[in-house]
C-alpha cells in the first residue's frame, strides 16, 4: 500500500494558477475531506477518471478558495496510483494553505520527485524516461523539447531493448544448450552469434555517438566569442543577445572581463561568453582579460572565432585562428556590408567552417544558425531516434558497448562461445541497469534526486 503524498505541483510564485496534487492510496477520499463540491449529492469519490468537480476547497478555519478538483484513478494515472489535482488561484498563500489541509487530511509531504519516482516504480515509464521528464522541464528551445519529449515516449528504451532483446536471445539459447545437453536444442553458432554481436556493436556506438549533442542539448551550448580587440565581439554578442549587453566602442580593449548571457539561436540555447581582444599587451588589466580569454576559448564546446573580414589578416588574427584549430569553431568574417579584404585561404587552413557575417546589420545570421547547427552536430540529429543526455546514460550504453566488444574479440581469438558468452551477459546488465529494469536502489535514488518537489 503506497501511503498519500501531497505536494505544491508549481512554481512557488504569484500565477494566475496554482496545483495541488495528492497522490496514492486513499487520495481521492482524502481529497473528499478538504473539497466541498458545488452542489448537493457530488463527491469525488463518485466520479471517474479523468472527470473534474468545481466547489471550494477548505480546511478547519473554512473555505480557502474556489476549486477545480481533478480525478485520476489507478492505473491511468501519471503515477499510476489514484491522483487528485486541486487548481485554485496561483497565490503562495492559497497554495500553502490548501497544502496544510491536505497533509492534515492525513497526507504526508512529497519528497523531491517522489510523483516520477512512483511512476517508475508502477511501471509507467523506465528511468530513460524520467531523465527526459526533466529534461523537458528543462528545455531551453524546441529541438531539446521534441528531444525530450520522444525520450519519455519511450525512443531511448526502445532503441536499447532492441539490442538487448537481441542479446537475450543468444543468451538464452547458448544457456540452454549448456544446461541441458540430452535435449534436441542446436549448438549456438559462432558466426551467427558474431553477426548479432556486430550489429548489437553498431546500434550502441551509433547511441553513443548521439550523447555529445544530446548533452548541448540539455545544458546549452557553452560558446566563446573570441577575436583581437575590435573586430566585432561585442556587436555580434549584442547581436545574438538582443540588447546592449556588452559595451562596444571605437577603442581597443575596451572588454576587460568575460561578460556573459545566454540567448536563444534559433532551435537551441547558447551559453555565450564575450571575451577580451586577445592580442600582446603589457597593460595588466588588460593581460588577466586576454587570460581568461583563452582558458574559456580551451574549455568551451563552441568557438565563434571573429575576425575583420573588412582588412586584411594581422598576425595576431592567424595566431588565433592556429589556436583554435580542431576545436568546434566557426569562423566570423565580420562586417560584411563591407569589401571583403581578408584572405579566406589563409582561415581555411586552420577553420573548415568560414562564414560572412555582419553583426552591424544582422546579414548572415541565419546562416550562423545554421553553422552552429552543422559544427555542434545538431543539424543531424535525429530526435525521434532517441538521444543521450545523461552522464548516467552515456556510462551505462558505454558499458554496455565495451562488453559487446569483448564478446566479439573472444570469437575473433577463436575461444569457444561460453567465453563471449560472460560479456554478453555483462551487456545484458547494463542496459538493465540503463532503463531501471535492474538498477540497484542508489541509481535509482541518483536520478531522482535532481527532480523539483511536485513532480
Amino acid at each position: 500500500m503506497n501511503t498519500v503524498i501531497a505536494a505544491i505541483a508549481t512554481p512557488a510564485a504569484a500565477a494566475g494558477i496554482g496545483v495541488v496534487r495528492i497522490s496514492g492510496d486513499g487520495a481521492i477520499a482524502l481529497a473528499d475531506r478538504l473539497f466541498r463540491p458545488l452542489g448537493k449529492g457530488k463527491s469525488l469519490s463518485a466520479l471517474d477518471g479523468y472527470t473534474a468537480l468545481y466547489g471550494h476547497a477548505y480546511d478547519a478555519d473554512g473555505d480557502i478558495d474556489d476549486c477545480v478538483a481533478l480525478v485520476f484513478r489507478a492505473p491511468h494515472s501519471y503515477t499510476g496510483e489514484d491522483v487528485v489535482e486541486l487548481s485554485c488561484h496561483g497565490g503562495v498563500y492559497l497554495l500553502s494553505r490548501v497544502l496544510r489541509a491536505a497533509l492534515d487530511a492525513g497526507a504526508r509531504p512529497a519528497e523531491a520527485g517522489e510523483f516520477t519516482k512512483r511512476a517508475f516504480l508502477n511501471g509507467k515509464l523506465d528511468l530513460t524516461g524520467a531523465d527526459a521528464v526533466m529534461d523537458l522541464i528543462g528545455a531551453g528551445g524546441a529541438l531539446a523539447a521534441r528531444t525530450a519529449l520522444a525520450a519519455r515516449e519511450g525512443s531511448v528504451f526502445r532503441r536499447t531493448e532492441a539490442v538487448k532483446t537481441a542479446l537475450v536471445a543468444v543468451a538464452a539459447q547458448n544457456a540452454a544448450y549448456v544446461d541441458y545437453p540430452d535435449d534436441d536444442i542446436p549448438e549456438l553458432e559462432p558466426a551467427a552469434l558474431m553477426a548479432t554481436l556486430t550489429a548489437a556493436e553498431a546500434d550502441l556506438s551509433d547511441l553513443l555517438a548521439t550523447f555529445d549533442a544530446g548533452r548541448l542539448l540539455r545544458e546549452g551550448i557553452d560558446t566563446a566569442i573570441v577575436g583581437t580587440p575590435n573586430v566585432g565581439k561585442s556587436t555580434l554578442m549584442n547581436r545574438l543577445a538582443g540588447c546592449e549587453r556588452s559595451i562596444v566602442t571605437a577603442q581597443a580593449g575596451t572588454t576587460r572581463d568575460v561578460v556573459e548571457e545566454s540567448v536563444r539561436v534559433g532551435e537551441f540555447v547558447l551559453r555565450l561568453s564575450d571575451t577580451a581582444g586577445i592580442r600582446d599587451t603589457a597593460e595588466e588589466v588588460e593581460a588577466i582579460g586576454i587570460r581568461r580569454a583563452r582558458e574559456r576559448m580551451r574549455s568551451a564546446a563552441l568557438v565563434l572565432a571573429v575576425f575583420d573580414g573588412s582588412r586584411s589578416l594581422s598576425a595576431e588574427d592567424l595566431a588565433l585562428a592556429a589556436e583554435v584549430e580542431g576545436a568546434h569553431t566557426v569562423a566570423i568574417l565580420n562586417k560584411a556590408d563591407r569589401p571583403l579584404q581578408a584572405d579566406v585561404a589563409a582561415l581555411d587552413k586552420h577553420i573548415p567552417k568560414i562564414l560572412p557575417l555582419s553583426a552591424k546589420t544582422g546579414e548572415g545570421m541565419n546562416e550562423l544558425t545554421a553553422a552552429i547547427a552543422e559544427v555542434t552536430g545538431m543539424a543531424g540529429l535525429d530526435e525521434n531516434a532517441g538521444v543521450l543526455t545523461t552522464e548516467r546514460q552515456r556510462c551505462a550504453v558505454a558499458r554496455a558497448l565495451e562488453a559487446v566488444r569483448e564478446a566479439c574479440a573472444a570469437l575473433t581469438a577463436g575461444l569457444a562461445v561460453d567465453a563471449a558468452a560472460v560479456s554478453i551477459d555483462a551487456a545484458i546488465g547494463a542496459l538493465q541497469e540503463l532503463t531501471g529494469e535492474r538498477a540497484s536502489e542508489s541509481v535509482v535514488n541518483e536520478v531522482f534526486a535532481r527532480f523539483c518537489v511536485g513532480k
